[in-house]
This record gives C-alpha cells, structure tokens and sequence, in this order.
C-alpha cells in the first residue's frame, strides 16, 4: 500500500525536505488507492399487503397472457387490480419474469397499463416493471427500457408512494449498463431528479438519493454524468439535506453523503463543491455525530460517519481548498475533538471505521500547523498512541499523523519527547510488518533531527538492539543503518 522510495535518510537539516517529499508521493498513491470499489446494489420495494402473504407461483405463458388480458379488458376495475396483483406476484420468480420478456407484447402492454388513466392500475404495473427491475439477470431489467421516459414522467406527479416506486425501479435499472444509462440521460434523468430533490417527502427524498447514487457511480459518470450534476441545483440542496438540525433525517442524509461522496471521488469540480461550503456543513455535521455518540449509542451511526469521513478527507486533499478558503470553514479544535470522540466509540463498537477516521485527522494535520496544535493542545498524543496495537493499518495512519505533527519543527517535537512516544515506538520496532517499521523509522528520524537528545534516550532503552532486527530486511536497511548512525553520532 505504501509505495517507499529506497534512498539514504541523512541526519542533517535537509533531509526534511526528503522526507516530506517521499511522504507527499505516498499517500497520493494511498488516496487513489482508497477510491474503492463502487457499492453498486438494488433495493426491492413491496407492499405489506395482505395477499402478500400467499404462496407465489411461478407463472408459464398461458396463465401471464391470461393476466395481462384482465388486466386490460376485464369487466371490473378490481378484477383488472387483482389480474395485475397475482402478475405480480409471480415475477417475483425469475423463471416467471424470463417467460414474461420472451412473450411478445408482454411488456408492450404492461407499458400501455402503467399510462392508463387508472391510479389503481398504473400503480400495481409499475410494481410489476419494479420486480423486474430488481432481476438478477440484467437482460430481465433490460427489457424494461420502454417504461424508462415514463418512469421519468411520473416523478413529477403527485403521489409520493408512486413517486418513490418510479425513483427504486429507477435505480435498479441505472445499474444494468451503460446502454440503460445512455438512454436514460437524453430523456432528462439529471433534470427530474433534480426537480424530486425539493419534495418534502423524506421516503421520496431517501429513494432519490438512492437512484442518484446509482448513476453517480456508473465507470462513465466522471465524464458524461458529473457534470450535469454539479451544472444543475442538485448540489446545493444535497449540502442542505446534510445541514445537522432537527430537519435532519438519518436515512436521507446517509443516501446523500455516499452521492457527495461519489461526486468529491470523480474529482470533476470539487471547487465547486468547496465554494458551496461543502467543508463547513461537513464539519457541523461531524460536530454534531459526536453530540449523537455523547448522548446514545446509535448502532446505525457509522452508516452516516463512514461517508463523511471520506468527504471531509478527500475534499482536504484539494489545491482549492486553500485557494477559496475552505481551511476557514473548519474550526480546529472543536473538529479535533469531535473526531477522537468519534474514534474512541467506533474503537469499542466499530474497529473497521478507524482507518477511516485516521485518514481524515491525516489529512486534517498534514499541512496545517493549526490542527497539529490542536492536537496537542487537547493533549491527544496519547489517546492516539493508545490506538497503535489495533491493527497494522492503525498503526501506520497513527504513526503518519505523528508525523505530520513532528514535521511542523522543533516545537511541536518538544510536545512529543519526553512522554510515552519513544516507548511506544520501541513496540512498534518488534514488528514484522514493514509498512508499520518504515513509519516508525521515519518517526524516529524526524525526533532526532530535531530533538537531538531524543537519540540519546533511545540509545539507553536498547534501541540500537531493536534497529538490528531488521537489517536484513531489503525494503528497510538503507533507512535503518541510517537511523544508526543519526542516533550514534547525532
């Protein structure tokens, strides 16, 4: 994961600048590395009607024909419903729905009923498209292609539940192929969903968030998706439904922080994103997930911190964020604190979010002396350091952000020697992993260059015993036999 560059680490002022170099071109490798793979899935959206509770058949050609006729011509409107309701039903199995699309006209006349001028009708074919749309097999939701523009039609209408169906079929056809998509954004998806986002309806609300990040994270959206996004009103309202408040909706706001997400990772335009003071709602948002910690523990919170996390991190990775002040939009120490609040939870609930959250306080110090102060004026060097036995990916982030912190100079080093730093290092110089010794060795060689003494100490807590494990080691031996000789001879 840490690509190092083999190299002689001199003991002299100018192996800083080496040092911050080499640092600066691995963790660009670790940011893209950490744009990991898309969380492409389907939702199935039913009714807890009671004839849900029967036996679902699996349905041959015979008995689909026979429903699609009454559903058309039958006598009754509740017989056309219920000839629609037992349809239904059996395409919830796919040998019904492969049967269905080889029918010709099978999905011509489920089209002409979901535009019929019956609410009832249209409502229970559209239920039929949406149990197609979640097939596994993608030539099944394929096949609903003709339904796509009117879909699209119906998000402006006036029923929330038939709205919300319309948006889940929606999203699970995204996520088919591109042929889908290609279809689906010169019949305006990007406007009508950008139309939806002003409903008051928080099912609706929580179904769009769904389908945008559907098609916010299909291969070809950083050129043919993104930018009709960030052109339209989209953004802005997605940063106001992350606004922390009593308006605030859990489920609204976790479909919207993985849409910011998608969009900050495209790196289309996140400028724009900044200018919209994406940082500062952000942060309030994050200030206010650490309140949510302080007073319950909510089993679903990492849900939501997970996508902020990853925002925060990758939007502090921008040039622009110092160009449009986007540091301004962070207040320090309160960030600072919210975030160990946040890493001391998910250390005893949620182990696997604290990379995560590691990876923003990294970011968060890593060119800015502010928060390295901030840490340490919150005296929270050794909270951190309690986290270094968690995993070896803890341990390395830990050991980064140290790092961050005892590059800032000589200052800051004195806030790091005398404590338990040197003692903690010497641990992590057990170690067999080489990710974690290499962290530590640079560490080491940033407290010497300027806390000459440090090596000193070092020296008496048999730390030259603890460098000659690992000479042997290719990737490690040009950088141990130069902290050798920093600590022998200063």
């Amino acid at each position: 994961m840490w690509n190092r560059l083999q190299g002689r680490l001199r003991p002299v002022g100018c192996g800083v600048e080496e040092l911050r170099c080499r640092r600066r071109e691995r963790e660009a490798a670790l940011r893209k590395a950490r744009r990991e793979q898309q969380l492409v899935s389907k939702r199935l959206v039913r009714d807890n009607a009671p004839e849900e509770a029967e036996v679902d058949l699996i349905l041959g050609e015979a008995e689909i024909q026979q429903f699609l006729r009454l559903a058309q011509r039958g006598t009754e409107e509740k017989e056309r419903e219920r000839a629609l309701v037992s349809l239904r039903r059996g395409l919830q199995h796919l040998e019904t729905q492969q049967t269905f699309i080889r029918l010709e006209g099978s999905m011509r006349t489920l089209v002409g009923l979901l535009t019929s001028n019956q609410a009832l009708l249209q409502l229970e074919a559209a239920r039929c498209l949406h149990e197609l749309s979640h097939s596994e097999q993608s030539a099944v939701a394929e096949a609903c292609l003709p339904a796509t523009s009117y879909l699209l039609t119906y998000l402006s209408g006036h029923s929330s539940d038939f709205i919300e169906l319309c948006l889940y079929t929606l999203g699970n056809l995204i996520v088919e192929s591109e042929a889908v998509r290609s279809q689906l954004l010169p019949q305006g998806i990007v406007p009508a969903l950008a139309a939806c986002i002003q409903s008051s309806h928080l099912t609706v609300l929580e179904a769009l968030g769904y389908a945008l990040s559907q098609l916010l994270q299909a291969k070809e959206a950083p050129e043919k998706i993104i930018p009709s996004v960030l052109g339209s009103t989209l953004p802005q309202h997605m940063l106001r439904l992350l606004q922390p408040g009593p308006k605030l909706n859990p489920g609204v706001a976790v479909e919207f922080a993985w849409c910011l997400h998608y969009i900050i990772c495209s790196q289309v335009n996140n400028a724009l994103l900044i200018t919209h003071g994406a940082l500062s709602t952000l942060g309030l948002l994050l200030l206010d997930l650490a309140g949510a910690v302080q007073r319950s523990e909510d089993a679903g919170l990492e849900l939501l911190v997970c996508p902020v996390f990853r925002c925060l991190s990758n939007l502090l990775t921008e040039t622009a964020v110092e160009a449009v002040g986007g540091q301004m939009q962070l207040r320090d120490e309160r960030v600072v604190a919210a975030l160990f609040i946040l890493l001391q939870f998910f250390l005893q609930k949620q182990p696997s979010l604290l990379p995560e959250g590691l990876w923003l306080l990294n970011n968060l110090t890593a060119n800015s002396p502010s928060f390295c102060t901030s840490l340490l004026s919150l005296d929270l060097i050794e909270p951190l350091l309690q986290l270094l036995p968690v995993s070896n990916v803890v341990s390395v982030l830990v050991l980064t952000v140290l790092c961050n912190v005892a590059e800032k100079g000589p200052a800051y080093c004195e806030h790091l020697w005398p404590g338990p730093l040197l003692p903690s290092l010497l641990d992590m110089l057990t170690f067999s992993d080489t990710d974690v010794i290499g962290q530590s060795l640079e560490l080491l060689q940033l407290l010497f260059l300027y806390r000459p003494e440090a090596a000193q100490a070092f020296l008496q807590q048999s730390g030259l015993q603890a460098l000659e494990r690992h000479e042997e080691e290719a990737q490690l031996q040009e950088r141990v036999h130069a902290l050798q000789r920093t600590a022998l001879h200063g």
